[in-house]
């Protein structure tokens, strides 16, 4: 996997190593290794998928998390950036390694109680992930789980997981 991730230097600020996660997603095996094992963190011992919704983190969370959502049976649901979900959203802002965001779930999207596995690229500071488990609860969701394919160990968003399950599958 780790020879399909592209370091991309200074990409979109300087400073800033961007990871390409494009020729993974052109290798139709290595892309479907990596959805089955990120799905892998919505299962339980006997493999029985155990949440209701998959959300996904704009942009590239959506494009690994519904295709997790399909294979656990579960529904897909998009964390969008400010001004982009068209009905009655909840919204949260944070902080990432280089500038600061918006994020926005449409209110209906998660039902009280929906168990959720949030699914993303990478794994930095942990607002993305802080900010969306926010959201989550605002709709009255529980986060079971956090699946990603990257985590940048340096940058210690782990703490973003604080008492919820963490699958990383590539640590860098």
């Amino acid at each position: 996997m780790t020879r399909l991730v592209v370091d991309v230097p200074d990409y979109p600020e300087p400073g800033v190593i961007f990871k390409d996660i494009t020729p993974l997603l052109a290798d139709h095996t290595a892309f479907e290794q990596t959805i089955t094992a990120l799905a892998e963190a919505g299962l339980d011992q006997s493999e029985h998928g155990v949440v209701d919704k998959v959300v996904g983190m704009e942009a590239r969370g959506f494009i690994l998390a519904a295709p997790v959502a399909l294979a656990l049976g579960a529904g897909f649901v998009p964390v969008r950036k400010v001004g982009k979900l068209p009905r009655a959203t909840h919204q949260v802002s944070y902080d990432l390694e280089y500038a600061s965001a918006t994020l926005e779930l449409h209110q209906d999207a998660i039902s009280p109680g929906d168990r959720v596995l949030l699914v993303d690229d990478v794994l930095a500071t942990g607002g993305t992930v802080a900010a969306t488990r926010e959201l989550v609860a605002s709709c009255g969701g529980t986060v079971v789980g956090v699946a990603v394919l990257m985590e940048i160990a340096v940058l210690d968003g782990r703490g973003s997981c604080d008492g919820v399950p963490l699958t990383v599958l590539q640590s860098v």
